[in-house]
């Protein structure tokens, strides 16, 4: 396993098949296609490229993070997701100010991991369908460390990308678990769970 993955906080006991579970997910509009997939994927990963080398600083990245994050990713679907079955009960106002607290903090968290790319790259290579789901595989390069493999698994209805996965660790799975544990701990308030990640 690569350091990076290590700093996520991930370990091999949290391998999952990620696919089945995110293929299941609500999603709506038209159809994509593998080239359309490909062509998603290669932007959200010039963007983080442009981002990791771009000389700015931490807090400016993190910002450009949660605009790529909003660009290319269906945080919605993601949110309730994470959240669970009480997503269902919760108000769409509610779930709406979970989005965006939940997207500023993922790109804080992550973002601070990703800026172990500066100086490295991100490489598209191939797109497989499966089921309703892409899954467009990647390889990152970074300095001192072998390649290791990141796959973005893009929804065939919404044209975005529901997933990260890397050397095969799902991070939604390991936010669900994250977010859960935060949630048990503010007695289920989707409320004190939104202000809990400001």
């Amino acid at each position: 396993m690569s350091n990076f993955a290590r700093n996520f906080g991930l370990s091999r006991r949290a391998l999952l098949t990620s696919m089945a579970a995110v293929a299941a997910f609500p999603t709506a509009g038209f159809a994509f296609s593998e080239s359309q997939a490909e062509a998603l994927i290669d932007k959200v990963v010039g963007d983080i490229n442009a981002i990791i080398n771009s000389g700015k600083s931490e807090a400016a990245m993190y910002v450009d993070f949660e605009r790529t994050l909003v660009r290319y990713a269906d945080m919605p679907n993601i949110s309730r997701s994470v959240v669970g079955p009480p997503a269902r009960s919760a108000s769409a106002a509610q779930m709406a100010a979970f989005t965006k607290a939940f997207q500023t903090y993922i790109a804080r968290k992550y973002g601070s991991r990703f800026r172990e790319f500066i100086g490295g790259k991100i490489e598209v290579n191939t797109t497989q369908k499966v089921n309703s789901i892409y899954d467009v595989r990647c390889t990152a390069i970074l300095k001192g460390e072998p390649p290791f493999a990141i796959s973005f698994i893009v929804a065939d209805k919404s044209g975005k990308f529901i997933d990260l996965t890397i050397e095969g660790i799902s991070l939604l799975k390991s936010e669900r678990a994250e977010i859960g544990a935060m949630l048990d701990k503010v007695g289920g308030s989707i409320d004190k769970l939104t202000a809990s990640l400001a």
